[in-house]
């Protein structure tokens, strides 16, 4: 069975989907529908600018999310997915590939998403840091440990067994890494990001993004999307917005998830986007598992 998965914030990197522009009309016309519907030229930044221009939120988003699902509706019939997931902002992609979602509604959400992250961001300072080496449930109990309801940090990625980025207000998050390296973190890395997504701190987002998303229609998709909040896969449009409504203040449960692909006889993952982090953690998570494929598009 296939598996179709799409990236999140971080896998950006300048020229991307240049290539796909150049030479596919289905691109070309997609990426010029999309310049449309945001009001600026995001293909200028995607194509020809700095690595420093892609880090702003309000370009990330949209341009990782246009890669990937243009990447997948260039596959044209070739794109048959028997499931669909996507770690954080490629939920949405997942959404829109498989159906849930239009381009366009997709589109106009991830863009709603970044400018509200952003303004959460600059509200109340947070950060993020990547736990390499514990098991999950000592990473838990150090941050709740850790966190109170002024200050807190809670566990945001469950990425791939032994890899887990935890995530909150500044000073909770330097404490949590500081009690992990002493509980045997192989080490605790701060992440060059603008805020603690997927965490308390995105209150204010998830509000301004419920909203949005209430009043956008979504259907059945094609086949079961997994879901970051709680690694299952779900079918129901009503379910599929209250998770995603869910998934700005929830961990993304991505172990859990690709685990659940595997239960249910996934035994080829693509990755349509740009980067190959999914593949790294798709081939940690299915350690073991004799006859799966991995690849990218």
């Amino acid at each position: 069975m296939k598996a179709f998965v799409f990236p999140g914030q971080g896998a950006q990197f300048p020229g991307m989907g240049k290539d796909l522009y150049e030479s596919n009309q289905t691109a070309k016309a997609l990426f010029d529908k999309a310049n449309e519907i945001l009001g600026f030229r995001i293909t200028d930044l995607m194509f020809e600018g700095t690595a420093e221009d892609l880090k702003q939120t309000k370009v990330t988003q949209p341009a990782v999310f246009l890669h990937s699902v243009i990447s997948a509706a260039c596959l044209g019939e070739a794109f048959q997915p028997d499931m669909v997931g996507g770690h954080s902002l490629g939920e949405f992609s997942a959404l829109v590939a498989a159906g849930a979602l239009s381009f366009e509604d997709g589109l106009r959400l991830v863009h709603t998403r970044a400018l509200a992250m952003q303004k959460a961001c600059e509200m109340v300072p947070g950060t993020m840091a990547a736990i390499i080496g514990l098991d999950d449930c000592v990473v838990e109990e150090v941050c709740k440990s850790v966190s109170t309801k002024e200050k807190p940090v809670v566990p945001a990625n469950y990425n791939n067994p032994g890899q887990l980025v935890i995530s909150g207000d500044k000073e909770a998050v330097e404490a949590a890494c500081l009690r992990l390296k002493e509980a045997g973190a192989k080490r605790a890395l701060p992440l060059p990001v603008g805020g603690a997504f997927h965490s308390p701190l995105m209150q204010p987002a998830k509000e301004e993004l419920e909203a949005a998303i209430e009043s956008t229609a979504f259907s059945t998709p094609r086949c079961p999307v997994y879901q970051n909040v709680d690694g299952l896969p779900h079918t129901s449009p009503e379910e599929i917005k209250a998770n995603l409504i869910a998934q700005l203040t929830a961990s993304v449960r991505w172990t859990e998830e690709v685990r659940g692909m595997l239960s249910q006889g996934a035994t080829e993952f693509t990755e349509c986007g740009p980067g190959k982090a999914l593949q790294g953690m798709i081939s940690k998570i299915a350690k073991g598992v004799e006859g799966i494929v991995i690849k990218g598009l």
